[in-house]
């Protein structure tokens, strides 16, 4: 016969187990699976990016104006809401974990979405001055860069609209356009008749060449002609590809069809190009620069200005047939409000009246 105290600590075992198990999972209402955990505030975010941003919590709290030891109480509050280390506290500062810049990503889509969807609200209450988020890439010709910001600024006056300026790399995509994170950016197409994704609209601003710089003792350097075959055979100095995706690839494609294995080598000093040249003329193997689209190119020729003080035994030469090209575009979401929409096409409207001028 079974023995009934047994048989009842065994059902009382089967019944628990589901129960224990239950409780160590997380719970979510219906349709609520993945959701924020209850607690987190927009603030906690803010906070959050300030101190990725600032790389330390001092420099953070200085910015944000509130105590450090609030801040810290803060991230710490946001980490165990979350569940998972956002942080890695070090002595010279703080690094994100994967966890962290997934989460960096996400709070800058989400707070430039709040801030884009408060602008708009009050402005459709009649409250407060319509704003344009205007990003400017570092390493853009000034030519280029300031022209287009001078005219953005003087319609954008005109109208009575404010500009936020932004600087920072674009990707090939547009990405922060996308991601609500600003609304008009100036950067490079493949080609002028490149599709954007939507919600993207582009008016193209002229087509611009790279200068190419070869040492004075190359066969091509007598005729100022390079071609791209020539080009592939040197060690080419480009880049980093962080400073323009686009072209990046675009062009070390172009070079793999004369060279399938060809790599750019990233400059010594992105900001200085004598410096560049200097490490190039020294460098143990010919070595070529080539820089960012810099010049419009026309059918009467390059537009070049002097060449910069300190060349090293490197004279600029012209790739033959122009094989390295790269078109400037002001791009905007395609639903933004018409007042604004109208500001971008007068800039860029009155940027290629003047380049057609000048060619």
């Amino acid at each position: 016969m079974t023995d009934p105290t047994l048989a009842d600590r065994q059902l009382r075992s089967l019944e628990q187990a589901p129960m224990k198990r239950e409780a160590a999972e997380p719970m979510f209402l219906p349709g609520s699976e993945g959701a924020a955990p209850q607690g987190v505030e927009l603030r906690h975010l803010r906070y959050f990016v300030a101190v990725a941003d600032a790389g330390t919590f001092t420099h953070a709290a200085e910015r944000m104006f509130i105590a450090q030891p609030t801040l810290s109480q803060q991230i710490r509050r946001l980490e165990e809401m979350l569940g998972t280390p956002l942080l890695q506290r070090r002595r010279e500062g703080v690094r994100l974990t994967t966890a962290g810049a997934v989460l960096l990503e996400e709070s800058r889509v989400l707070l430039a979405q709040v801030e884009h969807g408060v602008s708009r609200t009050r402005q459709a209450a009649g409250i407060g001055q319509p704003r344009l988020r205007c990003i400017i890439p570092p390493y853009l010709p000034e030519v280029l860069a300031v022209e287009t910001a001078s005219r953005l600024r003087r319609a954008a006056a005109a109208a009575d609209i404010a500009v936020t300026w932004l600087e920072t790399s674009l990707d090939a995509g547009f990405s922060p356009l996308r991601q609500r994170q600003a609304d008009t950016a100036l950067g490079w197409l493949t080609s002028p008749d490149e599709a954007l994704p939507a919600p993207l609209d582009v008016m193209s601003l002229g087509v611009f060449e790279p200068e190419v710089w070869i040492p004075s003792a190359h066969p091509a350097a007598r005729c100022g002609t390079l071609s791209l075959d020539e080009l592939a055979s040197l060690d080419v100095i480009h880049g980093p590809r962080r400073t323009g995706t686009g072209t990046y690839e675009a062009w070390r494609t172009v070079l793999r069809g004369s060279a399938p294995r060809f790599e750019f080598t990233d400059p010594p000093f992105r900001q200085s190009l004598p410096m560049t040249l200097d490490f190039a003329a020294t460098a143990p193997r010919p070595t070529a620069v080539l820089t960012g689209p810099r010049h419009l190119t026309w059918a009467r020729g390059l537009l070049r200005p002097d060449p910069p003080v300190g060349t090293y035994g490197m004279v600029p030469v012209r790739l033959a047939q122009h094989p390295l090209t790269a078109a400037a575009g002001l791009v905007w979401n395609a639903d933004l409000p018409r007042q604004l929409q109208q500001v971008l096409f007068d800039t860029a409207d009155g940027v290629m009246l003047e380049a057609a001028d000048a060619a």
